[in-house]
């Protein structure tokens, strides 16, 4: 159902890959002016917004990118630039697990100190909010032992510093909730995958080493004979996912947004292979040294957002052949 009321949304890391799902997604479905708060950095492209547009050149006169980056406040400047906001979606993140066993601190200054300036922001400038969404992760519960999905409510155990950065925010975003009234809530959403996501990203990895005939490794538990797995949502599932809980929450509460079906990785790849009408040539590797902090199995309960109303609508297979075609179509994407 579109809504008839003209507002305006705000969305942190909108040139992102989920995030730039989530633009067109409210573009296509809604009225709402959005604002796209990006940095551009390595995970932020402007070329996704572009590719949006081109779909619908009318939907460029209702976004607004505006560069800045949080881990500084926001300026006077941008947030005159930014005007009256009704939602803010906080995206803007460093998701690469490598990276924040390398660099903790960027990922504290990124994700916490990020999110901090960010909820400032909301309880001192945004009068008319009517909800702080803030994007977390399955990552925050840890690895789920066999037959094990985890609830919204379940203890948190971080294992790398990624994970613990998000489980940070949250209890931020918590705790400005409960001080201040903020109207926010979390969800936490699991393996996300479409058009346009980062190259380093496992199912595009697997297109390109189809595409050239390479050998895919595939983390495996320690006995080397089976694959992790996880629940593959496609992206348009994840922003019809946002949008539906845009309009339909309870503030302060939780909410796990993942895929039906949970899927090993291996399984996974020979569903590619098989699209692709490509051999494939793989070997199952026990990521201890490879990838410290690295989990075997992530899986949350989807229970609760099913329970009121929202419902994947793409399934894994589906969801594949439109990536498999978009990235076969766009063949330089993301090389520069």
């Amino acid at each position: 159902m579109k809504s008839t009321k003209k507002e305006t949304v705000l969305i942190t890391g909108g040139a992102g890959f989920i995030g730039h799902a989530i633009v067109e997604h409210l573009l296509e479905t809604t009225d709402f002016d959005i604002i796209s708060l990006d940095r551009l950095d390595t995970s932020g492209c402007l070329d996704r917004l572009h590719d949006v547009f081109e779909k619908n050149p009318q939907w460029r006169k209702r976004t607004q990118v505006v560069w800045h980056d949080l881990k500084a406040p926001l300026s006077t400047h941008v947030i005159h630039k930014l005007g009256e906001v009704n939602y803010i979606l906080h995206l803007a993140a460093g998701s690469h697990v490598n990276r924040s066993i390398k660099y903790p601190l960027e990922f504290v200054m990124d994700n916490v100190v990020g999110t901090c300036n960010l909820l400032n922001y909301a309880i001192a400038e945004c009068e008319s909010l009517k909800l702080f969404l803030y994007f977390s992760t399955d990552e925050v519960f840890g690895p789920a032992p066999a037959g094990v999905t985890f609830k919204e409510d379940d203890r948190y155990n971080a294992r790398n510093p990624y994970a613990a950065t998000k489980a940070a925010a949250e209890e931020l975003c918590n705790a400005y909730a409960n001080t201040y009234g903020l109207p926010a809530i979390v969800t936490h959403t699991m393996n996300a995958y479409g058009p346009r996501q980062h190259l380093e990203k496992f199912i595009p990895i697997v297109i390109k080493k189809l595409q050239n005939d390479e050998t895919i490794t595939i983390h495996s538990d320690k006995s080397g004979t089976k694959s992790s797995s996880r629940r593959y949502l496609f992206s348009r599932d994840v922003a019809e996912a946002v949008r539906f809980l845009m309009f339909t929450h309870t503030a302060g509460e939780k909410y796990n947004v993942c895929a039906d079906i949970e899927t090993d990785n291996l399984t996974l790849a020979k569903m590619i292979a098989e699209i692709m009408g490509k051999e494939l040539k793989f070997k199952l590797e026990y990521p201890e040294d490879s990838r410290p902090g690295n989990d075997f199995r992530y899986s949350v309960c989807g229970d609760k957002l099913n329970e009121m109303g929202w419902k994947q609508r793409v399934n894994l297979r589906e969801g594949l052949e439109e990536t498999i075609r978009w990235y076969l179509d766009n063949p330089t994407w993301g090389d520069s």
